[in-house]
């Protein structure tokens, strides 16, 4: 190990908020304050990101940092999927790196993730890696071992996999430097591992002393109690310290929660940035010190937070201002627009009201009293009139076929043009309400109710909006009681509940939960205890609706399979 790794005892002592210890392993005196870069960045965007990358050292080298982290693929922004098949991208990424290096050439030592060549001529063409900036040079390089291909991932498609443990010589520390997956594979703490091996472990037999994780972890509820417990596990596992650092924001359906954080020898949590926030965290891998946020880990509050994010973010990277939604006096969209107001502010929500002759007065006070309790626009477009052209239009078509749900169809076909139309002309973000428990089950009218760019709710199961709504009303009461009360309809007959086509929620919730994240088959559900003729009607709805799912909004993740990238069912299908 070379000298000019230590620092002399007048020199640390004269170091801004530094703790001069004495590290066992090294038999010296060092330091390592490591600054941990929590940032949001877009898919994509080079130039954009390389900014942010930019401005998050100089603000670490005012803490007197001697290293700097940032997520993985942090220049492209996790995950730029397709666009690493362009050489042109990749390309232009390795220029922003170089160019990046030089514009930092005075600041501490970074860690960028990005996607680096992979110069062989076998394999995948890319590296997920990361890159030391020092001095104004790139390198050394150290890339991601373990590549996920399940849920929401599909890195073997772009990337080759590291092949040796990564050792970063810095300041007298042998850091072992890690990406995301990496740290997902112990032994110790899976009952079943993806993975034969485990690259933590091999940094630790490779003398690391002290690991370093650039991490793109998306959201869902629950997972960061889980992450926390299993690198305090890790840490406590091969007594080094560990830092982590994670992406915040929304790309398209994924969003990420940050909290990014850092664990002692023993496995105890010392640092931990904010939840859902950009954020600069520095901490002190020799004294082990730093600072904790405050956070909540309920899973409403969590998801809330995360849907408010999702929002904005996927708003403000499309380069939307505005969103619209259509409001029925219904639970859905009365979350759906609270989401909404506190994500882009009331002045750029707009509610449409479009009431038929089956809208109750109830849900048409319900809606003009949301929108005045949430301050967002409000605009009245009834939709009777309409209704009677189609009647007359279709008449002769119709003769000798009794009524059915074609009519019902059409009136949510009507809102969902008119709705389109507003969108088109106002250049607004159109929000679609529906629910998990609805798409599962194809409660839901393709070219109606669908129509939209974001499905906001679309990962929360009907009696979570219940849970949800109720949890935002305690900050205010914004949602109207009866809202909250009544019984969910869709008005498209006259006294019509969801219950005449659907069982109980609270019932289809868990048949639903049991089959779609627990993958688990008609028969292990009914041995469960569930009536046999609800379980298999419901399977058969959720088969049924396949192809209306494929053409669905994207939908924010919240939950640990979602209807979105990491759902992958065939439409044709046998039962």
């Amino acid at each position: 190990m070379a000298r000019s790794g230590f620092v002399s005892l007048a020199l640390t002592a004269r170091l801004r908020n530094t703790s001069v210890i004495l590290h066992p392993g090294l038999g010296g005196l060092i330091r390592l304050r490591v600054a941990l870069l929590q940032i949001n960045p877009i898919a994509g965007d080079l130039k954009g990101n390389a900014s942010q990358i930019t401005r998050g050292v100089r603000s670490a080298q005012a803490l007197g940092v001697d290293l700097v982290v940032t997520p993985e693929l942090a220049l492209m922004g996790y995950l730029p999927r397709d666009l690493l098949m362009s050489s042109g991208f990749v390309q232009r990424s390795c220029q922003m790196l170089a160019s990046l290096a030089t514009e930092l050439k005075d600041a501490p030592p970074v860690l960028v993730g990005a996607a680096t060549p992979n110069p062989a001529d076998i394999g995948r063409p890319l590296f997920n890696s990361a890159i030391l900036l020092r001095n104004g040079t790139t390198g050394p390089v150290f890339h991601k071992t373990l590549l996920p291909t399940y849920d929401v991932f599909d890195e073997d498609r772009y990337f080759e996999p590291g092949r040796a443990p990564g050792i970063l010589d810095l300041n007298g520390f042998r850091l072992g430097i890690s990406i995301c997956e990496d740290v997902w594979n112990d032994r110790d703490f899976w009952k079943r591992r993806r993975y034969h091996h485990d690259p933590i472990d091999e940094l630790a037999q490779a003398g690391a002393q002290a690991i370093v994780n650039l991490s793109a972890s998306p959201f869902t509820v629950g997972k960061e109690e889980l992450r926390e417990k299993m690198l305090g596990q890790m840490a406590r596992k091969h007594g080094l310290p560990l830092a982590w650092v994670n992406q915040v924001g929304g790309n398209d359906d994924l969003i990420f929660d940050g909290r990014s954080g850092a664990f002692s020898r023993q496995g105890r949590l010392f640092a931990r940035a904010k939840g859902f926030a950009e954020d600069l965290v520095a901490v002190d891998l020799t004294s082990e010190t730093g600072t904790i946020a405050t956070d909540d880990f309920t899973p409403e509050t969590e998801i809330w937070n995360a849907l408010v994010l999702g929002v904005r973010d996927y708003a403000r990277k499309t380069h939307f201002k505005k969103v619209l939604l259509g409001l029925s006096g219904g639970i859905d969209s009365a979350l759906t627009a609270a989401i909404a107001a506190d994500a882009l502010g009331p002045e750029n929500v707009l509610g449409v009201m479009m009431p038929s002759l089956y809208s109750s007065q109830g849900s048409v006070d319900d809606s003009l009293e949301l929108a005045h309790n949430l301050g967002i626009q409000v605009l009245q477009l009834p939709i009777s009139p309409i209704m009677e052209t189609y009647e007359k239009t279709l008449e002769g078509a119709f003769k000798g076929h009794k009524p059915d749900v074609t009519e019902e169809n059409i009136q949510s076909r009507i809102r969902g043009n008119l709705l389109m139309a507003l969108s088109n002309k106002y250049g607004a973000l159109l929000l679609t309400t529906g629910n998990k428990s609805e798409l599962a089950v194809g409660y839901c009218t393709l070219y109606g109710d669908m129509n939209g760019g974001l499905a906001v709710i679309a990962d929360l199961p009907k009696m979570m909006v219940y849970r949800v709504s109720r949890h935002r009303n305690q900050r205010k009461a914004d949602i109207p009681e009866s809202t909250l009360t009544k019984a969910p309809s869709a008005e498209l007959r006259p006294d019509q509940t969801d219950q005449d086509s659907l069982p109980p929620y609270e019932e289809l919730d868990r048949i639903l939960e049991l089959h779609i994240e627990g993958c688990q088959s008609a028969e292990e559900i009914i041995a469960q205890g569930f009536n046999e003729e609800t379980v298999r009607k419901v399977l058969r709805l959720v088969r049924n609706a396949e192809f209306k799912r494929k053409q669905a909004a994207p939908v924010l993740k919240v939950t640990s399979r979602a209807f979105g990238t990491g759902w992958r069912m065939p439409i044709a299908r046998g039962e």
